[in-house]
């Protein structure tokens, strides 16, 4: 079932604001480690799928995803703070792409990972909330390292 790119950014944008509010990010992992998979929308230089890894911010909606080649893998909590310093930032660096909000036919955004820190950070300031990080100084460090590093 074909799905627009419409419906996949309005969900993509309500990932954004329940993870700012819950503070907590949903993967599938299993023994071999999380789900994995091909992003459709971005390719290497060699035209070959970068890989990715896709998050959901309800368990529910990461569960209905464990099926078929993901049967395995169980819904793992991950907090917010800890996904935006590592995941996002070592994501970037591995060259990999996350998906958001995939369904149970694997439709999701995709979306790299330093412009998912962006988007997670205009939503965290302008709900007036802050996180603890462990590598930055709070939000406005994270984003301006990320900026700085995109430009």
């Amino acid at each position: 079932m074909f799905q627009d790119s419409i419906t996949l950014k309005n969900r993509h944008q309500k990932f954004i604001k329940t993870v700012s509010e819950n503070g907590i990010v949903y993967g599938l992992k299993s023994k071999n480690g999380f789900a994995t998979s091909s992003a459709n929308n971005y390719e290497d230089d060699d035209g070959n799928p970068i890989g990715m890894i896709c998050f959901w911010a309800e368990k529910v909606r990461a569960k209905s995803c464990a099926k078929e080649e993901w049967k395995k893998y169980k819904p793992t909590e991950i907090q917010l703070a800890e996904f935006m310093e590592n995941w996002c930032v070592g994501m970037a660096n591995d060259g990999l792409i996350i998906g958001t909000q995939f369904d149970q036919n694997l439709f999701g955004h995709e979306v790299e990972p330093l412009t998912l820190i962006l988007e997670l950070t205009a939503e965290l300031k302008s709900n007036g909330k802050d996180l603890n990080f462990r590598k930055f100084d709070g939000i406005e460090d994270l984003e301006k390292q990320v900026k700085e590093t995109t430009k």
